[in-house]
């Protein structure tokens, strides 16, 4: 779930980026498209073929109708049955043919979506901590799914209908100059509204299909959001208030689908009626033709069924339009993840940390993650190698964010920071954040056996190895215990183990690394105390000759720091042992007393 405590980072925001040009969203669509271009080219190919084949039927039809008409009892059989048998040649020929465009297109619409979602999916592995603190994960992963599902349906047939709209347009115009110049004139006096008409309702409705997206996006984010909080919802009893608020965000998104899909469905049935209006047009003028001996009746249902033909395309390129727009909302939101600035590149020549000690200074440094609001100040501090350094003070104080800039989670505004000399905007993130094992207060496992969420962070650690961390912090006896052991495969985000357990996983996990330095943020705040002293006292058997950095509000367990930072509004107020801090009487002896009163 986004969102941060205080002093930690800035709060859940939804950022709206500027709206982007249609065109320039249809262009990156047509990017993704030009990866698979032979298969694009055979979807042409095949649309060509299908809808030039079935553009000859209404002229077969029309030499069928006047080879009936030559005269009373005079009926010519051969040029019907021939015409007739052409008929349904071409139009099964054209019918196979669409069916295998629909199920290559099908193929290329899921490989250009399978591209887009790994796109998508890798850009936020590059995207820096600060944006998952800015964005709701329910709106993430709407883009993730949702949005890019509304794009697979749209490549899928919507591409197809406009191609053939095309050639079908343009073929049946010219079948009907070829017949009757005349009533072409007639029948494209009403083409003009169409066209101004449909311009003018695309224009309205796609800002409501961007809406919708933003809509279903904020509602996904709310509900991932209370679904998560179930326990405390009902322990706080806000049921009727959290249903009160979804009902809100649910009303949104409803009123935003309606005013989308009404507007949108109201284009099609309008741009049919005035184009029967131009076919009624075409009827009457073709009667008086008819009448004066211009046309033949063969010609008439000729010209007709191609003026049909032609408004056809027309009428549904008003229902295209209405889904594209949608389309072009959805991956205008997808689009605008893939454009965020990824996280700080290393700077040119970095250096990789190798032989790690563990010395670690911060200079005079200086902190905000907005411009106008600095949360550390000018701080300095000094964790030499193999020592514990704890951080305490009150919420908000800053002690998370001295963590995030340790692991360069966030860049420093000013001052510097040092591993073993070296400033660590010199080094590579990859290196860097490899010499920390960390744990989180917010513990994550995964779908997996207890064995791999363990060795998750080692390539190739050995069951021995597994075991012998799961020991260390805690964890083995109750694993031996489960029916399949180290093999028991754990629900998503571990549902079939207590929280308390996950984080000793989680300890364990870290435990195993083979690094020099350790961060442990409210580690141990899910279990007992007691299990929580075993824990520290492990920990500082198996992390000897190791710097440790330990956040801990639970002051009792950090009374062996060799250092212990008081961390107040940004800066530090206090610094010392346990007992050098109790013997001065402030804020740290404040707070401790206060636990034991």
């Amino acid at each position: 779930m986004a969102g941060s405590v205080p002093g930690r980072g800035p709060a859940s925001v939804r950022i709206s980026g500027k709206p982007r040009d249609t065109k320039k969203v249809l262009l990156r669509l047509w990017s993704y498209l030009y990866y698979y271009k032979w298969m694009l080219l055979g979807g042409i190919v095949l649309t060509v073929t299908s809808n030039l084949l079935a553009l000859i039927g209404p002229a077969l039809s029309g030499g069928a109708i006047d080879a009936i008409n030559l005269g009373a009892g005079n009926v010519d059989f051969e040029s019907v049955f021939r015409y007739t048998g052409l008929m349904a040649l071409f139009y099964l020929v054209s019918s196979a043919l669409s069916y295998a465009l629909s199920l290559l297109m099908l193929h290329m619409s899921q490989r250009v979506v399978r591209k887009m979602r790994s796109d998508v999916f890798s850009k936020l592995m590059e995207l820096p901590v600060g944006y998952f603190d800015q964005h709701l994960s329910g709106d993430i992963i709407s883009r993730l799914s949702y949005d890019i599902d509304v794009i697979n349906t749209s490549l899928s047939s919507d591409l197809v209908q406009i191609c053939a709209s095309v050639i079908t347009v343009v073929g049946s115009l010219i079948m009907m100059i070829i017949i009757s110049p005349p009533l072409v004139v007639v029948m494209l006096v009403m083409i003009p509204v169409s066209i101004l008409y449909t311009k003018y309702m695309a224009g309205k409705t796609r800002p409501l299909f961007r809406k919708r997206s933003e809509k279903l996006g904020e509602l996904n984010g709310f509900t991932e959001e209370m679904v998560s909080g179930q326990k405390t919802i009902k322990a706080y009893a806000r049921e009727a208030v959290t249903l009160g608020k979804y009902d809100v965000c649910n009303t949104e998104a409803v009123n935003a689908y309606y005013n989308a899909d009404y507007y949108g469905s109201i284009v099609g049935p309008t741009v049919n009626f005035i184009n029967n209006i131009s076919l009624s047009l075409v009827t009457i003028f073709g009667a008086i033709l008819y009448l004066f001996g211009r046309m033949t009746l063969g010609n008439i249902s000729s010209f007709v069924l191609y003026s049909r033909k032609f408004s056809g395309p027309i009428n549904e390129a008003a229902n295209i339009i209405s889904e594209l727009q949608s389309a072009c909302a959805a991956a205008e939101r997808v689009f605008r993840v893939l454009d965020e600035e990824c996280e700080v590149r290393d700077i040119y020549g970095a250096q990789t940390l190798e032989n790690v000690q563990g010395d670690v200074r911060m200079e005079d440094v200086s902190f905000g993650y907005f411009k106008d609001k600095t949360i550390i100040k000018d701080l300095t501090l000094h964790a030499p190698k193999g020592s514990l350094t704890a951080i305490v003070g009150p919420t908000g104080a800053g002690k998370t964010t001295i963590i995030n800039l340790l692991m360069r989670f966030y860049d420093v505004d000013s001052g510097q920071v040092y591993v073993d000399g070296k400033e660590t905007r010199e080094l590579t993130r990859q290196s860097l954040r490899g010499a920390y094992a960390m744990v989180l207060q917010d513990t994550w496992v995964f779908q997996g056996t207890i064995f791999e969420n363990i060795a998750y962070g080692k390539k190739d650690a050995t069951m021995e190895e597994v075991v012998a961390a799961a020991k260390a912090a805690r964890i083995h006896s109750y694993i031996k215990r489960l029916p399949d052991g180290y093999q028991t495969v754990l629900d998503e985000d571990g549902m079939n183990i207590s929280k308390g357990q996950k984080q000793l996983l989680t300890i364990a996990r870290a435990m195993l690394l083979d690094a020099k330095m350790l961060i442990l943020d409210e580690a141990t705040s899910n279990v007992d105390t007691r299990t929580e002293i075993q824990i520290q006292k492990a920990m500082r058997r198996l992390m000897a000759d190791k710097t440790c950095f330990v956040i801990a509000h639970r002051l009792s367990t950090i009374q062996n720091a060799d250092m212990i930072l008081v961390i107040d509004r940004g800066n530090i107020a206090e610094h010392g042992t346990h007992e050098e801090l109790m013997r001065r009487k402030g804020l740290y002896y404040q707070m401790y007393a206060s636990q034991f009163q």
